[in-house]
């Protein structure tokens, strides 16, 4: 792939690259129209990265995909069990689980400049109703030892982890590693986990530089 097609949106030190001619083409060969107004919307979004602080660029992020996505089960959407989208999939169809939505985020504020280690996709139990469920959050720490903030499809404002009494942490990861409960040190490679790993490679096929 050649270098001049591939950019760091945000101008900020640690964004990653990515193919933006290649995503958006993508995006509207596959969901036309409707493609081209959730890419362009999203590239506004990110766009926006190099003036904003990170507690700003989480906020419009999650408000970004909290409205830009509905809520749809995997069945219904994608006619699978359990099936992790990829940030074109979803915008384009418009419709996601909590794995997409985190998905998205996650993929966006490191396109925004965010730190890898600042991040993490987490498993947690939430509680909703009387029920307990399994349920996915993107939670971003500001320093190694810092109160994680938590990133959620389900509640609009970003709150520390402490006041999250619903959420119970099973494990997270991101591109360093597994992390169990809510430790801060790496237990298992994220290889591991094939689900993550396929769809990092439909990513790099869509544009996507992660």
């Amino acid at each position: 792939m050649a270098l001049a097609g591939l950019l760091a949106l945000g101008g900020a030190p640690g964004a990653i690259a990515w193919d933006a001619a290649l995503m958006e083409r993508t995006m509207v060969q596959r969901y036309g129209a409707y493609g081209q107004q959730q890419y362009s919307a999203w590239r506004a979004l990110v766009d926006s990265g190099a003036q904003l602080d990170e507690r700003e660029k989480l906020r419009r992020v999650n408000e970004h995909w909290n409205r830009a996505v509905r809520f749809g089960e995997d069945m219904e959407v994608w006619g699978q069990e359990d099936y992790w989208a990829t940030p074109v999939e979803t915008l384009g169809r418009g419709r996601g689980d909590c794995e997409d939505y985190v998905i998205g985020k996650y993929f966006s504020l490191r396109v925004m400049g965010v730190p890898e280690e600042k991040l993490r996709l987490t498993y947690v139990r939430a509680r909703v109703g009387g029920a307990t469920q399994a349920h996915m959050v993107l939670s971003y720490y500001a320093t190694p030892e810092a109160m994680p903030l938590v990133l959620d499809s389900l509640v609009s404002s970003i709150m520390p982890a402490s006041s999250r009494t619903d959420l119970t942490p099973v494990f997270s990861f991101n591109a360093e590693g597994i992390f169990t409960g809510s430790g801060s040190t790496a237990t298992h490679p994220v290889d591991r986990l094939t689900r993550w790993r396929d769809v990092l490679i439909r990513m790099r096929a869509e544009g996507a530089i992660p």
